[in-house]
C-alpha cells in the first residue's frame, strides 16, 4: 500500500500580487504602515523561492479594493482532493472569497463552500498527514470550524479542533510543520498541548513571528529578521531558505499567508 504523500509536498501554488492599498492592511499591532514598493519586494522573493523550491505558480492580479488579499490563504484551503472557499472572519474581507472562487473553479474538480454562517480563515488551520488542525480564534468561530469540518469529511481527510492562545490572531500564526513528525511552534502554544504527538521545536524567546514559517518539499522558509532560529534549525538539519519579512509583518502577516499550496494530479 502506496504512502500518503508528505503534508509539505506542493507541486502548485496560487499567490496574488499586492495592490498598492496593502499600505492599508489590517494590523493588531500598530507598527507604522508597509511600504508598497516593500511589501513588492517581499513577494517577489517569495514567488522566486517557490519557484526554485520546485512548485508552478499561478500569480492573480492585485485587488485594490481588498487590501488584505495578498493573503491568499485566509478565503480558501486548497488540497489534491479539492477546494474549500472559506467565510473570513474580518468583515473587510469576506468578499475576498467570490474574488478567488472562478480560479479555484477552474484548478479543481471539486470546489467546496462553507456551510452556514460560522467564520473561518486559512491562517487557522495547520494541514498535517494524520489531520488537518483547525485553530479556533478571533477569526475562526466553532461554527465555522465545525462546518469545515464537514467539509473536510466531504475531501476524505480527518480533521480536529483545537485552541489557539489568548491574544493570537491565527493558529498558524504560532506554529509551522517541518516535517511528517515535527513542529515548530511559540512556547505558548506548545504549552496548550496540542502538538503532544509532535516532535517540537521551540522558537527563541523574543523571535516569535518566526513561527510563521513554510516547508515546501526540500526548503523550509523562514523570515530573514530571526537569525536564531534560522541558526536553530540549521543546526537541525533543515536547509533554510531565509526571505524577508518586515514589511508584511507590519500587516500581521508571515510566509504561510501568501500563498495556497497543494500536490495536483492534473497534468
Amino acid at each position: 500500500m502506496p504512502q500518503p504523500r508528505p503534508a509539505y509536498e506542493f507541486n502548485s501554488i496560487i499567490v496574488r500580487k499586492p495592490s498598492q492599498s496593502v499600505v492599508n492592511g489590517l494590523r493588531a499591532d500598530d507598527r507604522g504602515n508597509p511600504t508598497y514598493e516593500g511589501v513588492t519586494a517581499e513577494h517577489d522573493a517569495y514567488v522566486t523561492a517557490m519557484r526554485d523550491a520546485g512548485v508552478k505558480v499561478t500569480v492573480l492580479p492585485a485587488l485594490e479594493a481588498f487590501p488584505d488579499s495578498i493573503f491568499v490563504e485566509d478565503p480558501a484551503l486548497v488540497f489534491t482532493e479539492g477546494a474549500i472557499l472559506l467565510r473570513p472572519g474580518a468583515a473587510t474581507r469576506v468578499k475576498e472569497t467570490a474574488e478567488i472562487e472562478p480560479t479555484l473553479r477552474e484548478m479543481f474538480e471539486a470546489v467546496l463552500d462553507l456551510p452556514g454562517t460560522g467564520y473561518a480563515d486559512g491562517g487557522d488551520v495547520l494541514t498535517t498527514r494524520e489531520s488537518v488542525m483547525i485553530g479556533l480564534s478571533a477569526r475562526t468561530d466553532k461554527a465555522g470550524a465545525e462546518a469545515l469540518q464537514a467539509c473536510l469529511d466531504k475531501l476524505g481527510r480527518r480533521s480536529e479542533i483545537v485552541a489557539t492562545p489568548e491574544g493570537v490572531l491565527h493558529f498558524k500564526t504560532d506554529c509551522s510543520l517541518l516535517d511528517d513528525e515535527t513542529v515548530l511552534s511559540t512556547n505558548r502554544l506548545a504549552r496548550s498541548g496540542v502538538f503532544k504527538k509532535f516532535k517540537q521545536i521551540i522558537i527563541p524567546e523574543g523571535e516569535e513571528p518566526a513561527a510563521n514559517a513554510l516547508r515546501v518539499n526540500d526548503v523550509v522558509m523562514v523570515g530573514s529578521d530571526f537569525p536564531r532560529t534560522i541558526e536553530m534549525l540549521d543546526k537541525a538539519g533543515f536547509k533554510v531558505v531565509p526571505l524577508k519579512t518586515t514589511e508584511i509583518g507590519k500587516i500581521d502577516a508571515g510566509l504561510s499567508c501568501m500563498s495556497l499550496r497543494w500536490f495536483s494530479d492534473r497534468t
